[in-house]
């Protein structure tokens, strides 16, 4: 061999466990705060990884997803936030509470953050505008706490005759009180009285449902928050048993058995942060990345619980769902 390919081979056989070791680094961890439990977001975690695949990351393939969930427990959002900053994570993506969001953006300036929320991030302080977020933090709002007219109007529409509308509510949840303000405006002017309850677990759900009796509600309303979305089949079960028919946030509780809902998709609002977080991967910055704001909303109608209510659901509210479950 030539004094000049024999110093060339030798500089190839140098090179090549560098290669070898780049084409085996470890993929980038992403990290999944939740405020409820896996089991009651495993729908909306699909969507999220939908999303990652679409922006070309599969989880266990070239991408680490590190999940954290508080149990509906809020307090435990700031320290599990702080353990995937320390985890070293590439991306912080938060769903279901504002309060997830807040407690990720508390822990780190430089980590990047993206949300999945119903309620306005500028509001609350998560972003500087919703075209140039400015700073680590963007995502989804599906602008779940602008509905709660729509919704009372709705519950009006399946019973004409109502006068009292119950409104089930977290009181820890940062939105509370400004959409128990909202319904209470709401209901002034379509003629109607709220009761609110507030319930803070799933234990005080028996009580809360009492409550709704005792006031005499027709209906009720459930204010979008994690601690329902996790326990989403035992209160439309409660639903259904007390014989009170329930508007939802979201298809979600229908399909477990709700009567209906009014909202955005949060499926769909979890594969566009999918989708954000692969971007972000590939060196976009959220700063530069404008927040999406979910415009599409679905009445959703479950045929079966209202015959187990004996309700018979008018013509024209029927005509006005985008899907009617049998």
């Amino acid at each position: 061999m030539r004094r000049r390919e024999f110093v060339a081979a030798l500089g190839g056989a140098a090179a090549w466990p560098l290669v070898v070791r780049a084409q085996q680094a470890a993929p980038p961890t992403i990290g999944f705060l939740g405020p409820a439990s896996a089991d009651g977001n495993a729908s909306y975690v699909e969507g999220f990884r939908q999303g990652l695949s679409a922006a070309g990351f599969v989880e266990g393939r070239n991408v680490v997803v590190e999940y954290r969930w508080a149990d509906n427990q809020l307090d435990r959002l700031p320290a599990l936030a702080a353990e995937l900053v320390a985890r070293q994570v590439a991306v912080i993506v938060t769903g279901g509470a504002t309060a997830a969001a807040l407690a990720a953006k508390a822990a780190t300036s430089s980590v990047p953050i993206v949300f999945a929320i119903g309620a306005d991030p500028v509001k609350f302080g998560l972003v500087a505008s919703m075209n140039r977020p400015g700073g680590n933090v963007t995502g989804v709002s599906f602008l779940a706490n602008t509905l709660v007219a729509k919704q009372l109007q709705l519950l009006q529409g399946l019973l004409p005759a109502s006068s009292v509308i119950g409104v089930l509510v977290n009181p820890g949840n940062p939105n509370a009180v400004s959409d128990s303000t909202q319904a209470q405006t709401a209901a002034t002017s379509l003629r109607l009285k709220v009761h609110v309850v507030h319930t803070v677990a799933e234990r005080d759900f028996d009580a809360a449902f009492d409550d709704l009796r005792r006031a005499q509600a027709s209906a009720v309303l459930v204010f979008p928050d994690a601690l329902f979305t996790g326990v989403r089949g035992r209160l439309a079960a409660l639903a259904t048993r007390h014989k009170l028919p329930v508007l939802y946030p979201d298809r979600s509780y229908v399909e477990a058995g709700g009567l209906m809902s009014y909202g955005s998709s949060r499926t769909d609002a979890y594969r566009e942060a999918g989708i954000y977080v692969g971007r972000i991967l590939r060196g976009e910055k959220p700063s530069e990345m404008p927040v999406i704001q979910v415009s599409k909303f679905e009445l959703v109608i479950n045929l079966k619980t209202a015959k187990a209510l004996s309700l018979e659901i008018p013509p024209t509210l029927l005509a006005l769902a985008d899907e009617v479950i049998e």
